[in-house]
């Protein structure tokens, strides 16, 4: 069976040096394979024990330790004990999870002087955060992008994620053909977090509701909001609402269409890195238009959008 058709292995420089993220499962087993066959050589293997699963993690980490060296990749291995995070951030399992993930690799991005992370999130992980994004209140269909800049302990790292237009099932059908074999998460049937019942429960019904696929219909619909919002990002441009010290006109945007208004507000709290945006956040941020309304507005992330001046400045909180 021939290698997945993806023309990132193809394009990328094979001398480069990639972290690449591994967790022992079958997607991030076929992008080392990938990684592999194609010709890469100066992968950084990291694998991240998040301290939930006791001697099956241990296993994992063994496997992928084992696999690694057999490739000639050297092997990144760490332990996190992210239910203690948990109390002590007062995080959701998933977001502390996430945490811990972010700092390993911010560690191992530091050691092995490398900007560059390559994860095996794929077409399904797309469809089920689209839909997540969606049911949180997202402003318009928003997913994972295949190539991303995201600062992980202070550190700019490049994250890739070239099996993004992959399918699972199609990930699991290469490995078995070649014999290629992984270890198995059983947390990941249980429906305790709340990606693991998109997976398992609601994306199957929607599908049974729909009589069609549904993952690939959110993939599509997420392609579409993605044009839509090239559009919005070049009428902002042309709404020109910023001023030289990179600050919101208040005076201009009171003068623009409410809906662009909004997407000025959107743009400008999603360059000046805001995370986990949503309507909510911005019809908020919106009320600062008014003068007689409280002149700032709490953000995700500890961060405050303030009035001053006629202006409009993200700042930190405090």
């Amino acid at each position: 069976m021939p290698l997945p058709d993806i023309a990132w292995f193809c394009e990328a420089p094979k001398r480069r040096r990639y972290l690449a993220g591994i967790s022992g499962g079958a997607d991030s087993l076929a992008l080392l394979h990938v990684l592999h066959r194609h010709g890469f050589r100066d992968i950084v293997v990291c694998h991240l024990d998040h301290g939930l699963r006791g001697r099956a993690a241990a296993g994992d980490a063994r496997f992928v330790e084992k696999l690694a060296g057999s490739l000639g990749y050297r092997c990144e291995s760490g332990k996190a004990d992210v239910r203690a995070l948990m109390k002590s951030k007062g995080l959701s399992l998933e977001t502390a999870a996430r945490a811990a993930r972010h700092g390993f690799f911010a560690e191992c991005s530091r050691k092995h002087r490398c900007p560059r992370l390559l994860l095996a999130h794929h077409a399904d992980d797309q469809a089920e955060t689209i839909l997540w994004n969606l049911l949180r209140g997202s402003r318009g269909l928003t997913g994972m992008k295949e190539s991303q800049v995201l600062t992980l302990g202070g550190r700019p790292v490049e994250c890739l994620r070239p099996l993004l237009a992959t399918r699972r099932g199609k990930l699991r059908e290469w490995l078995a053909a070649e014999g290629l074999t992984w270890r198995e998460d059983a947390s990941n049937a249980e429906p305790v977090a709340a990606r693991n019942r998109l997976r398992n429960e609601a994306l199957p019904l929607l599908s049974e509701i729909a009589r069609r696929d549904v993952a690939e219909s959110l993939r599509r619909a997420e392609a579409a909001s993605a044009e839509l919002r090239e559009i919005e990002s070049w009428a902002v441009a042309k709404a020109a609402a910023v001023d030289p010290q990179g600050r919101l006109h208040l005076p201009q945007l009171r003068t623009l269409p409410e809906a662009v208004r909004a997407a000025c507000i959107y743009d400008f709290l999603r360059t000046s890195g805001v995370a986990e945006l949503s309507r909510e956040v911005v019809a908020r941020c919106l009320g600062l238009l008014d003068p007689a309304a409280a002149p700032a507005v709490n953000l995700p992330g500890g961060r405050v959008l303030r009035r001053r001046g006629g202006r409009l400045m993200v700042v930190a909180a405090g």
